[in-house]
């Protein structure tokens, strides 16, 4: 047998999870402008995140470029200073058939 009333089936009390999500959906829906500012605020954040990590990938490698820049200055002092000593000068320049003859500097001086 069907119920030939529906009214009464309309009128049906609602259980208490049942009230509680209809609380929630009218709420949302009776606050929708700040739900969508919400979920702005929320894309900006993410946004904000992303934005940050990239520019930290980055700061980290030009300090990583720094430091190999830094490496390669210090490589090439050392050696400049290694090759402008007196007896490695000697050892270029000696190819060339120029010598010392075991002569020492002169210091030339001004007499007022």
């Amino acid at each position: 047998m069907l119920p030939t009333d529906f009214s009464n089936m309309a009128k049906k009390k609602a259980g208490p999870k049942e009230s509680l999500s209809g609380m929630a959906a009218k709420w949302i829906l009776s606050n929708l402008l700040f739900v969508f500012f919400l979920g702005f605020l929320v894309t900006i954040y993410i946004a904000n995140t992303h934005y940050s990590e990239k520019n930290i990938r980055e700061i980290q490698s030009l300090q990583d470029e720094v430091d190999r820049s830094r490496w390669l200055y210090l490589s090439l002092k050392s050696d400049l200073m290694k090759k402008s000593k007196q007896s490695e000068v000697e050892k270029t320049v000696k190819a060339d058939g120029l010598s010392n003859r075991g002569k020492h500097p002169i210091k030339i001086s001004a007499v007022d």
